[in-house]
């Protein structure tokens, strides 16, 4: 469920009127401020959750949505990703662009380097679409590393997995765009590129793959599991390659009795709507719920699912019986990773203008659809803590850019965050409190803007106005916010550049090229030997105090 809210001025008349309220909620916070000690051991694993899009006015503006969903005024609501000790502000411009997209911005955040826009997994030195200018110009993720350092791996996404922000995990491509050999141009294909899609399978071995993107890895006019009769979601490939059949065979030996002839079967249930392509020890593909919910956690060493042609629905379109939640697909990974002695890494991405979907969400206008994003993005974030051990497990929660999205208009406390402005504008309309600076929701009727009104405003789908017509709304060029928990959570501080993100990220857990560092080797030792840790008891009394702070 969603966080509680703490205490409204309806739920305690006169309280907050009090100066002692705020008083002693603040000298709490000063204790556990006071108390708060840097973890300076090595982090046996690392999670990193990315919000698409996901800027301070969306994160404030969650805020407010989850405490209102849950019944509070929502202001005084925390969100589990505010719970975490050191914060940090990264600048996000790339090489070439003060206001970035997300493919320069992954590059940076993911392997440690600012890059030009819309490539990915290089260098600035490679140029977009030019094809020839990635060879020799490769810089590695944080995954990538990870895996060479003998961690399981794994990336979750609302998106297609193939989509710019999972795809700085493994692709190194000059276009983001090129999911698939059917979407590059013949030059680059000749010159020896390789579509996104092909690397996803062949570049890094990946342990868990959770998305969307089926259409990319399969032959042109090969029916969709899901949607068998809709000629448009069909498979894309023009080379005639079955990737998904490709990963499965690539992983494990068939099992005894299986061999040769067990290919084929798997190709034919990967093809043929089988829920689960069980024909290999140790490697799952699935494609919907019920197939996901069907892998045993101690079974598999490499998990594939698919379970949209392309992009993931939005949570608030998503059909539950047939798709899982950004929450279900990250616990499944966790509880696969997780068992690996040496420690895993696990990247998950929503989008809030539906990208990972708060991304795109932003981008269509719709802000419910992108708050809602940011609400399940931090539901995950919470179940992630309770899986994992914060002695261990540095955890850390960033957006790659931000949106030219705001809330204001002077409005009440406890109004709704989709609600309208206590009062109208010079033009004498109404308005609703969130606005974009630029997007669809621009409109004039009859010579003016027309007014907002309700309950059309608070609609899933509605689009608020915006100031200048466009297409897409586009990104903002504001820093965005780091909030970090667990080992070496403290090197993430002050205004920082957006690729420091991943060199704390490999300094933590003793990865490339930090892995020499003096610490390091004793870290290995202790990672397999079992220790008595006093970090579980101060996480348990920083609850303790917490709750009893949103009580008060």
């Amino acid at each position: 469920g969603t966080a509680p809210t703490s205490a409204s001025p309806c739920s305690l008349p006169g309280t907050e009127k009090t100066p002692g309220y705020w008083n002693e909620g603040a000298r709490r916070r000063l204790e556990l401020a006071l108390a708060l000690q840097p973890v300076e051991r090595r982090a046996k694993n690392i999670i990193l959750f990315m919000g698409d899009g996901m800027g301070l006015s969306t994160v404030s503006a969650a805020r407010i949505y989850q405490g209102q969903l849950a019944g509070g005024s929502g202001e005084d609501n925390v969100l589990a990703m505010e719970t975490f000790p050191h914060v940090a502000l990264t600048k996000t411009y790339t090489i070439d662009r003060q206001v970035p997209d997300s493919a320069g911005t992954g590059t940076a955040y993911l392997c440690g380097v600012k890059a030009n826009a819309k490539t990915l997994g290089l260098s600035g030195a490679a140029v977009y679409g030019k094809c020839h200018t990635a060879f020799g110009n490769e810089v590695d993720s944080i995954l990538h590393r990870a895996r060479l350092a003998g961690k399981s791996v794994g990336i979750v996404t609302t998106t297609r997995v193939q989509h710019a922000s999972p795809g700085a995990t493994y692709a190194h491509s000059v276009s983001r765009s090129w999911y698939a050999d059917a979407n590059m141009p013949k030059d680059a294909l000749r010159e020896g590129c390789k579509d996104i899609a092909y690397q996803l399978v062949h570049n890094t071995d990946i342990n868990v793959i959770l998305g969307g993107g089926r259409i990319y890895m399969t032959p042109k006019q090969t029916p969709d599991p899901e949607y068998p009769d809709d000629p448009a979601q069909n498979g894309v490939r023009k080379d005639g390659l079955d990737l998904i059949a490709e990963w499965l065979g690539s992983k494990e030996v068939p099992e005894p009795g299986r061999r040769g002839a067990g290919a084929e079967r798997c190709r034919v249930g990967v093809s043929h709507r089988h829920h689960v392509c069980s024909h290999w020890q140790g490697a799952r593909y699935v494609w919907d719920k019920k197939g996901l919910d069907e892998v045993e956690d101690d079974s598999v060493s490499h998990l594939m699912g698919l379970f949209e042609p392309k992009d993931m629905k939005y949570e608030l379109n998503r059909n539950t019986s047939t798709d899982p939640s950004i929450v279900e697909m990250t616990e499944k990974a966790i509880r696969i990773l997780r068992r690996n002695p040496n420690g895993f890494f696990l990247f998950v991405e929503d989008d809030a203008h539906a990208g990972g979907r708060i991304d795109h969400g932003h981008h269509s206008g719709r802000a419910k659809q992108a708050l809602m994003e940011t609400v399940m993005l931090d539901q995950a974030v919470a179940r992630a803590g309770e899986l994992t051990d914060p002695s261990d497990t540095l955890t850390v929660v960033t957006a790659d850019h931000s949106h030219v999205f705001s809330f204001g208009g002077n409005t009440l406390r406890g109004s709704s965050i989709f609600g309208l402005a206590p009062k109208k504008a010079k033009d004498k309309r109404a308005y609703t409190s969130i606005l974009y600076g630029n997007g669809p929701g621009y409109s004039i009727r009859d010579g003016g803007r027309p007014a907002a009104s309700l309950p059309a405003a608070e609609d899933k789908d509605y689009r608020q106005q915006a100031a200048v017509p466009l297409e897409s709304e586009t990104h903002s060029g504001e820093d965005v916010a780091v909030m970090a928990k667990g080992p070496m959570a403290h090197l993430f501080h002050g205004v920082q550049e957006q690729h420091y993100i991943a060199h704390v990220l490999a300094y933590a857990a003793c990865l490339e090229p930090y892995a020499a560092e003096p610490a390091c080797g004793e870290s290995r030792r202790a990672s397999h030997s079992p220790r008595c840790s006093s970090q579980p008891l101060l996480a348990l009394l920083a609850l303790c105090v917490a709750s009893h702070l949103a009580g008060g």
